[in-house]
């Protein structure tokens, strides 16, 4: 698999999630089993609509190749901070700077997990907290299967 096929800034993540925010714009206005390629097209339902509107993503950063875990709050309750491992890509801009939306098991009330694996992911929704991060700082995606993150 190619960093993608309609965007080529030099940055391969970036042209990942440029790519996937594509496809999600694509639902929601309109070779391997489990790749990010693979979760894009399950995404565009190329047989049949889905239902699905979000490819979820964790980002490994440059330098100590860990998984990156993003923080926020919901409006209103700046007390009930809580961090994720997965994201929703929501903009990429022309300098790779993206919006991602932190997403949640409801059902998870470990609000910081140490590592992607203690975060529940059977149920993951959009949560509403968005932060904004430098693509450049990132050395790698993991795409997981899409999903429906709306219901």
């Amino acid at each position: 698999m190619g960093c993608g096929k309609k965007h080529d800034t030099g940055n391969c993540v970036c042209d990942i999630l440029r790519e996937i925010l594509d496809a999600q714009e694509d639902v929601v206005t309109m070779e391997c089993e489990t790749s990010c390629e693979q979760s894009i097209n399950d995404l565009l339902g190329e047989m049949a609509p889905t239902g699905k509107d979000t490819v979820p993503v964790l980002l490994y950063c440059k330098g100590n190749c860990k998984p990156f875990k993003g923080f926020g709050a919901p409006r209103g309750d700046v007390g009930d901070v809580m961090g994720s491992f997965y994201f929703r890509v929501k903009d990429v801009d022309k300098d790779c700077c993206a919006t991602l939306e932190l997403l949640r098991d409801e059902g998870d009330n470990n609000d910081n997990p140490d590592n992607p694996v203690e975060q529940k992911t059977g149920n993951l929704r959009t949560t509403g907290i968005c932060i904004t991060v430098d693509l450049d700082c990132f050395c790698h995606v993991t795409c997981l299967p899409a999903i429906d993150a709306f219901s």
